[in-house]
């Protein structure tokens, strides 16, 4: 039988994951120096960090559960979408025209079946998906670099506007008001999400 998401994941997460079974508490003794090693407090500091390692632990096994279950969601929706394809490339296809091929040939028929994937087909495809979630990546990266830069040109020109560093002119007195509201709502609206950088 194959291994499930669901053994995988717990596996190679879950199964190296209490504390005694990377470093024991002799070990961890042994990490202090030797004046403090009989001290109490090692012991009740490595419960502490194994109370910590059960918690992530039971956190691990949720993300799991929630893995598996979009894992489903996910094989029903590759399920569907191969459905729909099927009924495209039959949609023109009369259905009497079905039955008499199969009466007449058997089950086997000219009929196009969807080809599962082998391996040399797959990595193709793998390799696709890997190069667009890159390149989405790095778009992203680059929007937050922008705004980032943004937000870091605005909180500078208020702080320049609070200290007085902000040239003063008869002629620019309106203008500086109207560029510090101006900025200011700028930043109201990139920390909400209103504007793309």
């Amino acid at each position: 039988m194959a291994p499930t998401e669901e053994s995988i994941l717990s596996n190679f997460l879950l199964l190296p994951a209490p504390l005694p079974t990377f470093i024991t508490l002799s070990k961890f003794t042994e990490l202090f120096p030797r004046a403090q090693r009989s001290n109490p407090q090692i012991k009740l500091l490595y419960r502490e960090l194994q109370y910590l390692r059960g918690l992530q632990t039971d956190e691990v096994k949720g993300n799991i559960a929630q893995e598996v279950k979009t894992g489903h969601k996910q094989q029903k929706e590759v399920a569907k979408a191969r459905r729909r394809v099927e009924r495209h490339e039959t949609e023109g296809i009369d259905s009497r025209e079905i039955d008499m091929e199969v009466e007449l040939c058997g089950p086997v028929s000219n009929l196009r079946t969807p080809n599962p994937h082998t391996l040399t087909t797959i990595l193709p495809e793998l390799s696709q998906a890997c190069i667009d979630l890159e390149a989405e990546i790095a778009a992203m990266e680059a929007q937050a670099d922008a705004m980032f830069g943004e937000l870091r040109s605005i909180v500078g020109d208020l702080s320049d506007l609070r200290y007085g560093r902000l040239q003063k002119s008869p002629d620019n007195s309106r203008t500086t008001v109207n560029e510090a509201l101006d900025g200011m709502q700028r930043l109201e609206d990139i920390c909400n999400g209103g504007i793309q950088a």
